[in-house]
């Protein structure tokens, strides 16, 4: 079978256990919507079968569990007005939201390179396990867009301010950092996955799934290192912890030290309006139940892929990769209040919605 052949997504029983592979190599395992959709289901499959005790999704290849949504064609369809980025959205969050709300273990193998939508299929779930290949990030600002998927929801509650460094920034971590922001759980080398996987195949009837996950996972988890993080702990919740963007720059530029620099020229470079966006929706984040994040995020992604940010970031980033993108407007003065709070108005007629209690495979 080709490359072009193969199946997006592969499911799988092996004794109790469901087995999700991300079958996309070539793309880091980027999401597509017939991914979501899939996804959505076969989970809502799986929580009803008394046959399936735990969950485990990985991802093909040795370079990524996932790298987000398939960001390509979102701004191909989005540029030519299309309905795809609406439908890929729609369907991205509600399987978040499934996800979040999921009864069974589902674990996450973050092994490789796991980004945008890649953390919002893995980071909501019960149990995540980091390896040492593990590069984690929420990017969104760099491309006009904001760090979603449930970024509201998980970043806000993230130790201190280091969930607002992390959106703002897009900083890559790695496991040792994931575990220490609350973003993985757990260290397995790489090469203990499959002996995991084993265990987690062997599950008997009548024990409690959740507590046998947990023992299979923390009898090959490893110490991960010291967090590089940690080292500038007291700098982010200095420095992040602001009334307003602009109040973050200023603290960091009144910050002694190479960290302060380094990270205030990082956010020099992000969309303004991104960057605004970013630290509203955090902020609202911290008092939200889960859907409602999704549906505040819902609201704030149906106006951006209506703007000009995310063509012109993802243009820059992925498309021309020139990395000198031309954002709209080109300053944080010049992004109003105003300018933010028309994403977070209501949309009548077309928000978010989850029929959970109507018994409906979702899409």
């Amino acid at each position: 079978m080709s490359e072009s052949e193969a199946p997006e997504i592969i499911f799988d029983v092996v004794g109790r256990l469901g087995w999700i592979l991300l079958n996309r190599p070539h793309a880091l395992n980027a999401l597509t919507r017939d991914m979501c959709v899939a996804l959505d289901r076969r989970l809502l499959a799986w929580e009803r079968d008394s046959e399936i005790a735990c969950i485990v999704i990985g991802g093909q290849g040795k370079r990524a569990f996932c790298a987000g949504g398939d960001i390509r064609r979102l701004y191909e369809d989005g540029l030519k007005g299309g309905d795809y980025p609406d439908l890929f959205y729609r369907d991205e969050y509600r399987l978040n939201a499934r996800i979040h709300r999921l009864a069974k273990p589902y674990i996450s193998f973050l092994d490789g390179i796991v980004m945008g939508g890649g953390v919002g299929i893995s980071v909501h779930g019960s149990h995540r396990v980091a390896t040492e290949n593990t590069i984690f990030a929420m990017p969104e600002t760099g491309i006009g867009l904001f760090p979603d998927v449930g970024g509201s929801f998980f970043l806000s509650r993230c130790p201190g301010a280091l969930g607002m460094y992390l959106g703002l920034t897009g900083a890559r971590i790695g496991a040792a950092d994931a575990i220490y922001c609350g973003v993985a759980q757990s260290f397995v080398p790489g090469a203990q996955l499959a002996r995991l996987s084993e265990s987690l195949e062997k599950a008997s009837p009548g024990i409690d799934p959740h507590e046998a996950v947990t023992a299979a996972i923390h009898d090959l988890a490893e110490n991960p290192g010291a967090p590089e993080l940690a080292n500038y702990r007291a700098i982010v919740d200095r420095c992040f912890d602001r009334d307003s963007v602009e109040a973050i720059l200023a603290a960091l530029e009144a910050e002694p030290g190479e960290f302060a620099a380094r990270t205030r020229a990082m956010l020099m470079t992000k969309s303004p309006t991104s960057l605004k966006l970013t630290y509203r929706q955090l902020r609202a984040g911290r008092g939200l139940s889960f859907e409602d994040c999704m549906r505040m995020e819902w609201r704030m992604v149906h106006r951006v892929i209506r703007g000009h940010d995310f063509y012109e970031g993802t243009r820059a980033a992925l498309i021309d990769k020139d990395n000198n993108p031309t954002w709209l407007p080109p300053t944080l003065a010049e992004v109003t209040e105003a300018d933010i709070d028309a994403y977070f108005g209501p949309l009548p007629g077309v928000e978010l919605t989850f029929d959970w209690n109507a018994g409906e495979e979702d899409g």
